[in-house]
């Protein structure tokens, strides 16, 4: 009776425990989804905080300095750098100003209007229209030879100056001619070729003698 009674006592006890056992199984079960849906949960939560929390970090000031140099930042764009040890010089260069025509003196002259025919301001006419040029040239030739020697093919001056254009010497103007002396073409083709080398233009020549009194 007593053996018997163990004996029981031992199977209630086994029987009892695999209820346990099979209760523990049953809340496991039920227990692994719950527990994989909040483990997701957290993993999303983490992912979608960590770029704001990378972010702020990028935005905050950051310092660092060097025994040669030094870095500022203030903010996430604005920054100032500075060195030591380095030697800046600038080089400073003057261009020097063109030369102007004097107060009250211009490049331009007064028309000359339609020259005599045959005379020699229309052979100076007719070669400035050859090369290209205006009215304006023409004028400023006028005014020009005008100074110089009036337009006369004989005009001669104590220095050695000669003929319309004051070549200096007279003997210069052979280059264009043999016929320099007497012949106001020969003359004028000089004076034009020596204008347009030293000056350009009549009117190049024109502004020199304006301001020098002399071309």
């Amino acid at each position: 009776m007593g053996r018997r009674t163990h004996y029981s006592t031992i199977q209630a006890e086994a029987s009892g425990a695999g209820t346990a056992l099979k209760g523990r199984q049953q809340r496991t079960r039920h227990s692994l989804p719950i527990f994989s849906f909040t483990a997701a949960v957290a993993l999303v939560s983490v992912l979608a905080v960590a770029p704001v929390n990378a972010s702020a970090a990028f935005a905050k000031p950051v310092v660092s300095t060097g025994p040669a140099q030094s870095l500022s930042v203030s903010g996430p764009f604005v920054h100032a750098v500075t060195r030591d040890g380095y030697e800046v010089t600038k080089k400073v260069v003057v261009v020097p100003p063109k030369p102007v025509a004097a107060p009250g003196k211009s490049a331009s002259a007064p028309s000359a209007g339609v020259p005599n025919p045959g005379s020699a301001q229309a052979i100076g006419h007719q070669m400035v229209l050859a090369r290209g040029w205006g009215e304006d040239q023409y004028s400023c030739l006028v005014s020009l030879f005008n100074r110089e020697s009036g337009w006369r093919v004989n005009a001669a001056n104590p220095s050695g100056a000669y003929g319309i254009p004051q070549a200096l010497p007279g003997s210069k103007m052979a280059s264009a001619g043999a016929d320099w002396a007497t012949n106001p073409a020969t003359q004028i083709t000089w004076g034009l070729g020596y204008i347009t080398g030293r000056y350009g233009t009549p009117c190049g020549a024109w502004a020199h003698s304006q301001n020098t009194g002399w071309y």
